[in-house]
């Protein structure tokens, strides 16, 4: 469940942050108070401590300084939410290096770069980015995920396609992992507690024949060695070169023209 939505705020104000087109504070900062430490200082308090502890005041007993010295940084703390996005929106240090990597390893370079993301920072999933604000790392990852796709030959629409697919499966999965976290130290239950508790109950459902499909699986099923991500990852892969190659065929069917009759 979301509780916070980027661009709430004054978007303008943001993009001018973000792209340095804002001018210093002019009137009394605190020295060695900076945007830059204003940002890096909120994600390090969601990052230990979730997205809702993240507040003005907050932030000036941190930084050791007044809430209103804040406030000639930046207006508050929806514009201080997309900054903190676009800092950490980067799915990872990738680079263009001397060997070019085909899409299938660059799709998988996305995945693994966005479960990091959103393992280091779980308080991503708290926010609605149904309304990105495009600031510089923003713009960078795109640039370096269609820099990956390159060679899929894809149309436009597809390519971003492609990018929205990989990054919602890798959400899924992070939701999972950090929704479980969470439920273990919201009820103080670890996982095997809270399953054996329902033992009694699910035995006589299983062995009442109504469910024979279910009573039939292995007890590897549910076991957390199975790595979903690594199977979800390699089964979209797979996907994905069917679709590549058969739009090579189609292509290839095209430039030669049909044959005799």
């Amino acid at each position: 469940m979301t509780t916070e939505t980027s661009g709430s705020g004054d978007v303008a104000r943001s993009l001018e942050l973000l792209w340095g087109t804002a001018g210093h504070p002019s009137r009394g900062p605190k020295p060695g108070l900076t945007l830059d430490r204003i940002v890096s200082t909120a994600i390090e308090i969601a990052d230990a401590e979730g997205l809702a502890a993240v507040s003005m005041r907050r932030l000036s007993t941190e930084l050791g300084t007044g809430t209103m010295s804040l406030y000639r940084y930046i207006p508050g703390k929806a514009e201080l939410l997309d900054l903190m996005l676009d800092r950490v929106s980067d799915f990872g240090p990738w680079e263009p290096g001397p060997e070019k990597i085909g899409w299938r390893q660059g799709v998988t370079e996305m995945a693994r770069g966005y479960l990091l993301l959103y393992r280091a920072h779980p308080w991503l999933l708290k926010v609605n980015q149904s309304r990105t604000v495009l600031g510089p790392s923003t713009v960078r990852a795109m640039e370096t995920a269609l820099t990956l796709l390159q060679d899929m030959r894809l149309s436009d629409p597809e390519m971003i396609s492609v990018i929205i697919t990989t990054h919602s499966f890798v959400m899924g999965i992070a939701r999972i992992e950090a929704e479980a976290a969470e439920a273990v130290e919201a009820t103080g239950q670890s996982v095997e507690e809270f399953w054996e508790s329902q033992g009694p109950f699910l035995e006589q459902a299983m062995t009442s024949g109504a469910y024979p499909l279910t009573a039939g699986l292995s007890a590897e099923a549910f076991g957390p060695e199975f790595d979903h991500f690594e199977f979800g990852l390699e089964t979209l892969l797979d996907g994905l070169e069917a679709r590549v190659r058969h739009r090579a065929e189609r292509a290839g069917g095209a430039e030669t023209g049909p044959g005799p009759a």
